[in-house]
């Protein structure tokens, strides 16, 4: 199966997945308990309500550009496994690659981690 391939697959089952999700009754959200300390003044109450209006904690999936940045990984992952494992590769190209997928990943990279893709 080629990296392709793969990657198409697992774009349609996080798709269906979404599609499912929003054709599901939406579950009922746990009340949001107001957590401000007795004898709180208002200005503090307040930022705790402004926050409390933008609870996500039940959404069943995350924000669209994170799912689409999490496909992006994954795709460039599997390109980075093909290359640590084709030996004609040089190792200073899969090193700066690695270098280049740790920026975008927020963590250090090396062929070994990319199995967690």
């Amino acid at each position: 199966m080629t990296p392709n391939r793969i990657v198409s697959c697992l774009i349609c089952l996080l798709l269906a997945g979404a599609v499912q999700a929003q054709q599901a009754p939406p579950a009922a959200a746990p009340p949001v308990a107001n957590t401000a300390p007795a004898g709180a003044d208002g200005e503090e109450a307040g930022d705790q309500d402004d926050r409390a209006w933008r609870d996500t904690s039940a959404y069943p999936f995350g924000a669209l550009a994170d799912t689409a940045l999490r496909l992006e990984l994954v795709a460039k992952a599997m390109q980075l496994r093909d290359y640590c494992a084709d030996r004609r590769v040089q190792d200073e190209f899969v090193r700066e690659r690695l270098r280049r997928f740790s920026a975008l990943s927020g963590r250090p990279e090396d062929c070994r981690s990319l199995l967690d893709y």
